[in-house]
């Protein structure tokens, strides 16, 4: 029987650093664009000479977990729904889609904007709108895009959903939101979340079209057996809920959840249509450390596709270096990022501007000027900084894509 590989050997096999003389020069995304089209580059530039911190995702790792996804899913019967929040970039969502996925989620209806007038046909927002401006936006989305659908969780809300679409002259689709039991969001299931079901089926305006079922809380479970434990006992009343809404004659063809930790667990759940995966395309220190079925130490199904670019500063003290990627860069979300292809290393990014080497038994030492990748902390709000992403292959700069959605948080 094989032992697991160890997690610093894990992220040393998964790429080996390339040391960059001080002296390459600095593309920032400004000067390039007018190298590219239709957001391609056309130009020979290496991921080592842009501008620094540079966000940047790997198209031959991510290309891998698209496809690890969409074969696991589709052998155990369920579709694939990724969640927008993560990427926040229309082009990734078109790849997708090119891969197998029924749509998209996203959290805000401003993501949603952003997304369907990008040309993503199917999108699932699974936040209710529970102000009067928010739900005069989603009817409108409603109104050019009939593949927008939204969540509500309280009976009140459903009523205003209602009135609003038919003061827009619309039929909106709607999904009820059933808490997995994190009282975050959510109606409580059983009767409750039947009951919102029968309402929203009778209400004018509104058509059922199912429910979903998120359970972030199970997400980053460490260890395997336990993650699907928790998954099973916590989605068990939604199940319940969704047979009784079957049972009741209502409208069931979407039952949507789960997500990157739980996607091979998922399809357990009798009646679960789709996943709402997220990180998977991307991955992040936060997965990486939960282990999975074939790997207790490391999450090694998705391979780490998203990097920060970052220049040392200040290589003068013994022990540590200073680089240019600090909170602002990298967030303060734990655990902190991981320096991509080395050990003996660990990386902080505690303050504003600046990022923290510090060397233990290090697999080398950085100097003033060169280049270093760092594996994010948690994808989602690393994004969220950054106005664009680089899609490299291998260290060749291959497009430019624009975080079109960034900084949608209304």
């Amino acid at each position: 029987m094989s032992m697991p590989v160890p997690r610093r050997h894990f992220l040393q096999a998964a790429a080996a650093a390339v040391w960059v003389p001080g002296t390459a020069r600095g593309y920032s995304a400004s000067d390039l664009r007018p190298m590219t089209q239709d957001d391609v580059l056309q130009a020979n530039v290496s991921k080592w000479e842009l501008d620094t911190p540079a966000l940047l995702v790997d198209l031959d790792a991510m290309e891998a977990n698209l496809a690890t996804m969409q074969s696991v899913l589709s052998r155990n019967g369920i579709a694939s729904r990724p969640h927008a929040k993560t990427h926040k970039c229309p082009q990734i969502a078109r790849l997708q889609i090119g891969s197998g996925s029924v749509g998209i989620c996203t959290a805000k209806v401003s993501e949603a904007e952003v997304m369907l007038e990008h040309g993503i046909e199917s999108v699932l927002m699974t936040t209710s709108n529970v102000t009067p401006f928010k739900i005069e936006r989603a009817m409108r989305l409603r109104r050019w895009h009939p593949g927008f659908v939204q969540a509500t969780d309280t009976p009140e809300n459903a009523r205003d959903l209602s009135e609003a679409a038919v003061a827009a002259g619309v039929t909106a689709d709607v999904v009820v939101d059933v808490d997995p039991g994190g009282r975050r969001t959510g109606i409580t299931p059983g009767r409750p979340a039947l009951e919102l079901a029968q309402l929203v089926d009778r209400l004018p305006g509104l058509r059922l079209a199912g429910m979903l079922c998120y359970d972030g809380g199970s997400q980053h479970v460490t260890g395997f057996r336990e993650r699907r434990a928790q998954t099973r006992e916590r989605l068990a009343p939604a199940v319940a809920t969704f047979e009784s809404m079957r049972g009741a004659g209502l409208n069931t063809e979407i039952f949507s959840g789960g997500g990157t930790g739980t996607y091979n667990i998922d399809h357990e759940n009798a009646g679960l249509t789709d996943v709402q995966v997220g990180s998977y395309i991307f991955m992040d220190a936060q997965y990486l450390a939960i282990g999975g079925v074939s790997d207790a130490a490391v999450y090694s199904d998705f391979q780490p596709s998203l990097t920060i670019l970052t220049t040392v500063l200040n290589s003068q003290y013994e022990g540590r270096a200073t680089t240019d990627a600090g909170a602002k860069a990298c967030t303060i979300n734990r655990p902190w990022p991981i320096v991509k292809g080395e050990t003996g290393m660990s990386y902080t990014a505690s303050s504003d501007e600046f990022g923290s080497l510090v060397y233990d038994d290090p697999s080398r030492v950085y100097r003033t000027g060169d280049k270093l990748e760092l594996i994010v902390s948690h994808c989602d709000p690393v994004v969220n900084l950054y106005d664009v992403m680089y899609a490299v292959r291998g260290d060749r700069v291959e497009a430019i894509w624009r975080i079109a959605a960034r900084g949608m948080s209304a």
